[in-house]
């Protein structure tokens, strides 16, 4: 049997620069060099430091399975580092995703978003990392829903036996905080009917039944776990491809259409998705629009494989940035369309989101102050 590989993905916006824009290079290099000294301890076998306009992302591979205590607490540790480095220069937000001053085990329910999966490698194994910027928790389901359970979008669902059989979709209550494992296509109406709901129901994990792990999203919900507003949740997804999984290309293809998800500008407005390069995922207009980056991986005996160098070094990668070419400029030109026209509604509904999912609101403290003055019709 071979040995397993387990690839990480955590994210957390712990300050930037100029507001929600994008961390210092300082704070990035902070992050780089506690995971290269954990590579070289031998906890990591491999690590990537990217982000996705203000948020942090630390991707990791190891052999210690989800969840590793060790290896949460090295990622909680580096964002503690750049925190402090953006502290020092006085930067927005500086930790705000850090919702804890200790580490307890797990930085699920601590603030950072994570998104993790064991596998046992193939051949070859591609994988797609997709990060969002603006965004709440749900953002992800309109197009997994597309991925995995559209033959339309995914053609490999008619004609690939390997992909014939369908997929089975675990999907979260992110505001009760449960969980139930549903199959597709048998239970496909069911499915879209909870998820449909992207202010309480997300996918959490996608799963071939035979091959194992297909997809896996961070689905922390933030103002929940902390009980106020503290940050857009920004999830993150790790997609394996081809071979009995989706192509490359089915993965992509939902993201030419630029689909409304809430959480753009105080977390509190629609705005709809910007497909770009992780160069070009500085929010420009209004805070915004809502950016969505995806990089091109392969694992090789739990290498990260990208275009490196001669004499590159764990952490040296150039990945495949699928967002940053041309013939995404249709998208983004009809995502600015549809963004300009939401923000023309102002504080008005569907421009904001409904009120029990407004981050900021004074909605509370108008009605108490009317209380006295409201009369009988």
């Amino acid at each position: 049997m071979a040995e397993k590989i387990t690839v990480s993905l955590i994210k957390a916006d712990v300050g930037s620069i100029a507001g929600h824009s994008r961390p210092h290079p300082r704070m990035m290099e902070v992050a780089s060099e506690a995971l290269g000294r954990a590579v070289r301890d031998g906890l990591l076998v491999d690590y990537y430091v990217t982000r996705c306009g203000d948020d942090m992302q630390l991707l990791m591979t190891h052999r210690h399975g989800e969840n590793n205590k060790e290896v949460h607490g090295l990622a909680w540790n580096a964002f503690m580092a750049a925190a402090s480095e953006a502290k020092k220069m006085h930067l927005y937000a500086a930790g705000q995703d850090l919702l804890s001053d200790a580490f307890s085990g797990n930085v699920r329910g601590q603030g950072p978003g994570a998104a993790e999966m064991e596998f046992e490698e193939r051949p070859t194994e591609p994988m797609l990392v997709l990060m969002a910027d603006k965004c709440g928790p749900a953002a992800y389901s309109l197009p997994v829903a597309k991925i995995f359970m559209d033959p339309f979008t995914t053609t490999g669902l008619v004609i690939d036996p390997r992909a014939h059989q369908g997929y089975d979709i675990e999907i979260v209550d992110v505001v009760d905080h449960k969980k139930v494992l549903m199959s597709s296509p048998a239970e496909l109406y069911d499915i879209l009917a909870l998820l449909g709901d992207t202010t309480r129901y997300a996918v959490k994990r996608v799963l071939h039944r035979t091959i194992g792990t297909s997809a896996v999203i961070s689905t922390e919900k933030l103002n929940m776990l902390a009980g106020k507003y503290v940050g857009k949740d920004d999830p993150v997804m790790l997609v394996r491809c081809q071979s009995g999984f989706p192509a490359v290309g089915e993965v992509l293809q939902p993201f030419a259409f630029p689909q409304l998800v809430a959480g753009w500008m105080r977390g509190s407005h629609y705005g709809a998705w910007y497909p770009c390069g992780v160069d070009q995922s500085d929010p420009s207009y209004y805070d915004g629009p809502p950016r969505v980056c995806a990089l091109g991986i392969q694992v090789s005996n739990g290498k990260l494989q990208g275009a490196e160098m001669p004499g590159s070094k764990p952490g040296d990668h150039k990945f495949i940035d699928y967002f940053a070419g041309k013939e995404w400029d249709y998208v983004r030109n009809k995502a600015m369309d549809i963004s300009i026209y939401m923000r023309g509604h102002g504080p008005f509904m569907p421009g904001i989101v409904p009120p029990e999912d407004l981050e900021y609101t004074t909605r509370p403290e108008i009605l108490k102050k009317l209380e006295p003055r409201m009369q009988p019709l």
